[in-house]
């Protein structure tokens, strides 16, 4: 029987030794190579063809999810599962959306995450964190799930942008990356239904979110 093929990708050294170290724990699991980086990741996924992509989703370079978009679009039949320390609803929808088939918590036990790396080599869906899980019940339970309520990170990034603050400095203030403050400002736009920053403050203004 072969091999799984898993290529790893998270730009902490530590960490990736430590998954590299759990995977290793799986006879049946190869690791055919590791990135740190998003360009790094594309050229591997081409040379390797792996068969299971273990994807970080905060990477130095490029958002994990534009990653994901690319290999989707390059190469369907690597399965992708979300490997991150956030479990941001932003995120979550994105990555399904986008068709990974999971996504994982670094804090998930050892257990599970190889769990899902056979899983989804076997062409299954779906492996989720309980929390994820939790979120997307919540999601189907509220009917919302195109437009959720503003989560609280979301709430002090409108907070800020009510004040004037740039991307900057938010970031420094909420001692997070300008990319992610980038992210929290395209979910605020999507769920106030607005397109500029200026529109967000007077809704924001208006109905009293902040």
């Amino acid at each position: 029987m072969k091999p799984i093929r898993v290529l790893l990708v998270d730009d902490h050294p530590v960490v990736r030794s430590g998954i590299h170290g759990l995977l290793e724990k799986g006879t049946d699991i190869e690791i055919v190579g590791e990135a740190s980086n998003g360009e790094e990741t594309l050229k591997l996924v081409e040379e390797t063809h792996p068969d299971v992509l273990l994807l970080d989703l905060e990477l130095p370079d490029v958002q994990g999810t534009q990653v994901a978009q690319q290999i989707r679009r390059l190469r369907p039949e690597v399965k992708i599962i979300a490997l991150s320390a956030h479990d941001d609803a932003v995120y979550v929808r994105e990555l399904l959306e986008l068709g990974a088939a999971g996504y994982l918590m670094k804090e998930d036990a050892p257990e599970k995450i190889i769990e899902a790396v056979r899983g989804v080599a076997q062409g299954e869906e779906g492996w989720v964190s309980r929390r994820i899980a939790s979120q997307i019940a919540a999601w189907v339970q509220s009917g919302a799930a195109g437009k959720m309520d503003l989560t609280l990170r979301e709430r002090e990034v409108l907070r800020l942008v009510v004040q004037g603050k740039t991307n900057q400095a938010i970031a420094t203030q909420l001692s997070i990356s300008e990319k992610t403050v980038e992210k929290y400002i395209r979910a605020i736009f999507d769920k106030l239904n607005v397109t500029s920053r200026v529109e967000a403050a007077v809704q924001a203004v208006r109905e009293e979110l902040v």
